[in-house]
C-alpha cells in the first residue's frame, strides 16, 4: 500500500504546474486543515471523505493508472460539500474561512473532476501522466 500511495504522488508532483500545488491544496484543506477542528462534526465529515477518496483514488490508480477516470474518488465529495451548508451555520472566525475553502475547493476540483470523466467517457483513456517506477 506503501508503495502503491508513494508512486500515486509521483504522478502527482509530475504533473504540470499548476496541479501539483492545487492537490496540495486540496490535502491541505481536506487533510490538515480539519485537524485543527477535529471535535466538530464538520471537520469529522471532511476527514472521513477525504480517506475515503484517497482510498477510492489509490484503487482506482492500482486498476486503471494515472487516468481520468480518478475524478471518481471525489465521490464523498458530492455528499459532504451539501451537507456543510454553509447558509444555515452560525459560524465564525477561522473556523468558518475553512469551512468556506472547503466548500469552494472541493467545489471546484468537482467540475474538474466532471469534465475529466466526460473526456474519459469520449474515449481520452490514456494515461495523463507517466512516470519511470
Amino acid at each position: 500500500m506503501l508503495k502503491l500511495a508513494s508512486s500515486f504522488n509521483r504522478h502527482v508532483m509530475s504533473m504540470p504546474k499548476p496541479w501539483p500545488e492545487w492537490m496540495m491544496l486540496l490535502v491541505a484543506v481536506n487533510l490538515v486543515a480539519p485537524l485543527f477542528f477535529v471535535a466538530s462534526p464538520e471537520a469529522q465529515v471532511v476527514l472521513v471523505g477525504m480517506i475515503v477518496s484517497a482510498a477510492l483514488m489509490l484503487t482506482l490508480f492500482a486498476r486503471f493508472g494515472y487516468v481520468r477516470l480518478l475524478g471518481l474518488g471525489h465521490i464523498p465529495w458530492l455528499f459532504t460539500v451539501p451537507w456543510l451548508r454553509l447558509g444555515d451555520m452560525t459560524v465564525s472566525g477561522l473556523f468558518y474561512y475553512w469551512l468556506l475553502a472547503v466548500v469552494i475547493l472541493d467545489g471546484i476540483s468537482l467540475v474538474i473532476d466532471l469534465i475529466d470523466l466526460i473526456r474519459y467517457g469520449l474515449g481520452e483513456r490514456q494515461a495523463t501522466v507517466t512516470v519511470e517506477e
